[in-house]
């Protein structure tokens, strides 16, 4: 880390974007459309000063060297910000984040890595890249409301006995739902055995910044934690930072493994709003985090006062649950209407021109954010009492075969990535998947957590769940068959 306090108050990459603008630069190099120059004036009319802003990063915004040191500088100041000993930007989303830190812990073909089973798409796809074996832990379930909450300590600490050869553990926290891990207590179980944590939080940027939050994983002794910027930052979409401590992780290695992932031309745009959005959270951050929960408080009281609709909280805590709750997430559970997560999202995208975020069969989420007023409290609060109104009209949502969480913990069979790069492979009808071995990540989304794995062993329970949960609504944007009729199994 570099810089005293005082430092904070700089944003490098920021300030040096205004400098070129203040120059008057131009490049003969990429990007061909030259600050706007070239583009379509359509695109112009829409996209507006992004053109302006989209420079090369080294041999634009910094010269060919580097030797202005705006990228590392800002990464300094994040890691000084937030408490780490290291921070790495990354133009390609916590996706690239997680499967860099995968790769860093257990690429050399070790004895695989512990894995929560609801861990996101991207954590497959670095299984996939990294050769790696899965040692899978059944995350924490609540069978009512069927829904999962991070593992507990002695849930990773069974994971350990049973494969105690893994090279280091992987959770998310917070879940896609705003439940929260005991990452302290899963830190000192996986550090008992000199094994690294990483923890994919996603959805945790503004932990840091506000004590009423639950506890971020660099305060709770994480190693890894990769955090995305635009999820619950003020960062443009793709901006994402991972952040090291300790001497479990090579932090140099983790940058080559990063670096192999990373495109050669990062966007600077994203750069800099990371940049910027380090330095606001630093000024104003407790205040702003503030009001927010406070908005997120009112909000929480009068869904509850809407006929046919729950919001979830004191539920989604406890034994059996999650450890915290992050409460910007408010998850309301619609099932009393009669109707669908759904069809809420879909109404209320239509009628009322709001998206929503997370919705499955029964509930829908509503993520707030600092950028949140009582304007849009009162703008979301319509939207449902409208939808409440009209969820009479509503046809009966079509029934999904939910399955129980033994029939969701399939049997692995091959590797991830040997099933994936299989060098036979077919599309079988749906009633021939049961009893053959997955070469296709069957994912939902949202959440975006895989129900089926390559190289595991498909069952009947979830066919039926995917075939029907499309169906119903659900989206599974990864299938290689979109409608489901097939599915692409390894060849006997």
């Amino acid at each position: 880390m570099s810089g005293d306090r005082k430092d904070q108050e700089r944003a490098p990459l920021l300030d040096a974007l205004a400098d070129y603008h203040r120059q008057d630069r131009y490049g003969f190099s990429p990007p061909g459309h030259r600050q706007g120059r070239g583009a379509d004036p359509r695109a112009l009319d829409v996209l507006g000063d992004a053109y302006r802003s989209d420079v090369l990063a080294t041999g634009g915004l910094d010269d060919r060297l580097a030797r202005n040191n705006y990228l590392s500088d800002a990464e300094d100041l994040m890691a000084e910000a937030v408490g780490a000993e290291h921070a790495f930007f990354s133009t390609c989303g916590s996706s690239l984040s997680v499967k860099a830190a995968m790769m860093a812990v257990a690429g050399h073909g070790s004895g695989g890595l512990l894995l929560s089973r609801d861990s996101h798409k991207s954590v497959v796809a670095g299984l996939i890249f990294g050769g790696i074996q899965p040692r899978w832990v059944t995350p924490q379930w609540d069978a009512e409301r069927h829904m999962s909450h991070p593992p507990s300590p002695e849930q990773i600490r069974e994971g350990w006995e049973k494969h105690p050869d893994a090279a280091g553990a992987l959770i998310v926290s917070p879940s896609p739902y705003g439940t929260c891990a005991d990452i302290e207590g899963i830190a000192e179980v996986c550090h008992e055995r000199g094994k690294p944590l990483i923890v994919d939080e996603a959805w945790g940027a503004h932990l840091p910044f506000h004590d009423d939050l639950p506890t971020w994983a660099m305060k709770a002794d994480a190693d890894v934690c990769v955090v995305s910027v635009h999820k619950m930052g003020a960062g443009f979409e793709q901006g994402s930072v991972f952040h090291t401590q300790g001497d479990l992780i090579d932090f140099a290695h983790l940058s080559t493994c990063a670096d192999l992932l990373m495109t050669t031309s990062p966007n600077v745009l994203v750069y800099s709003g990371i940049d910027a959005w380090r330095r606001q959270m630093v000024e104003r951050g407790e205040k702003l985090l503030g009001d927010a929960l406070d908005l997120s408080r009112q909000l929480r009281e009068r869904l509850s006062q809407i006929p046919g609709l729950q919001v979830l909280e004191d539920e989604l805590l406890g034994h059996e649950a999650s450890h915290d709750l992050d409460r910007l997430q408010i998850l309301v559970d619609v099932s009393e209407t009669g109707a669908s997560g759904y069809q809420f999202a879909d109404w209320i995208r239509e009628h009322c021109r709001v998206d929503m975020g997370l919705s499955d069969h029964r509930r829908i989420m509503a993520t707030m954010s600092m950028a949140d007023s009582a304007e849009t409290a009162d703008r979301l609060i319509r939207a449902f009492e409208a939808c409440v109104a009209a969820a009479d009209g509503f046809d009966p949502p079509p029934p999904i075969r939910l399955p129980s969480p033994d029939e969701l913990q399939l049997e692995s069979r091959m590797s991830p990535r040997d099933a994936f790069f299989a060098e036979k492979v077919e599309d079988v009808p749906a009633a021939q998947a049961p009893g053959r071995i997955a070469a296709e990540q069957l994912t939902p989304y949202p959440p975006g957590i895989p129900v089926v794995v390559p190289g595991e062993l498909i069952d009947d329970a979830v066919v039926d769940y995917l075939r029907s949960g499309l169906a119903a609504g659900m989206a599974v944007p990864d299938a290689t068959d979109p409608k489901l009729d097939t599915f692409r199994v390894v060849a006997r």
